[in-house]
C-alpha cells in the first residue's frame, strides 16, 4: 500500500515537471502579408497561454514581407509595432539570406527586431533536429 503511495505521488511530481517545463517552438512562415497579422495573433495567444516558452518565427519566401520595413496589412496597419511588442517579450525573429538575395533586398530593409540566417529551411531544420524546437506551421 505505501509503494502503490509513494509510487501515485512520484508519478504526479514527474508530470508536473513535465509540464512546468518551458516548450521550444519554432514557427515557420513562408506566406505573405495578407497571413501575417492571424499568424502574429497566434503567437501573441500562445505567449498568453504559455509564457515561458522560447519561440522563434522563421521566414523566407513571401514570409518575410511582414518584416520589411513599412510592412502594412489589408487595413494599413504596420505591422511594426507588433513585431515590436513580440521580440519585447524575447520572440525572436530569423529572415532568409536566400530569400533577401533572390528579391535582391538589404537587410537593412528589415525591421530591426529580425536576424539575418543563411537560409530559412535550414534554419528550421536546425532548431528541430539540434535544438529540440516542436515545429509549428501557422
Amino acid at each position: 500500500m505505501i509503494k502503490r503511495v509513494f509510487l501515485t505521488f512520484f508519478l504526479a511530481l514527474m508530470a508536473s515537471f513535465a509540464f512546468a517545463q518551458d516548450v521550444k517552438v519554432v514557427y515557420h512562415v513562408n506566406t505573405g502579408v495578407e497571413t501575417a497579422a492571424a499568424i502574429l495573433n497566434n503567437i501573441n495567444n500562445h505567449l498568453n497561454a504559455a509564457p515561458k516558452d522560447k519561440i522563434v518565427v522563421v521566414t523566407h519566401g513571401p514570409g518575410i514581407d511582414f518584416l520589411l520595413n513599412d510592412a502594412k496589412d489589408s487595413k494599413g496597419r504596420e505591422f511594426s509595432g507588433q513585431v515590436s511588442a513580440l521580440a519585447s517579450k524575447g520572440v525572436e525573429f530569423r529572415v532568409c539570406h536566400n530569400t533577401l538575395q533572390s528579391r535582391k533586398l538589404e537587410p537593412s530593409s528589415l525591421l530591426m527586431e529580425t536576424k539575418v540566417v543563411p537560409s530559412g529551411v535550414a534554419e528550421v531544420a536546425r532548431l528541430q533536429a539540434k535544438e529540440g524546437y516542436v515545429y509549428l506551421k501557422p
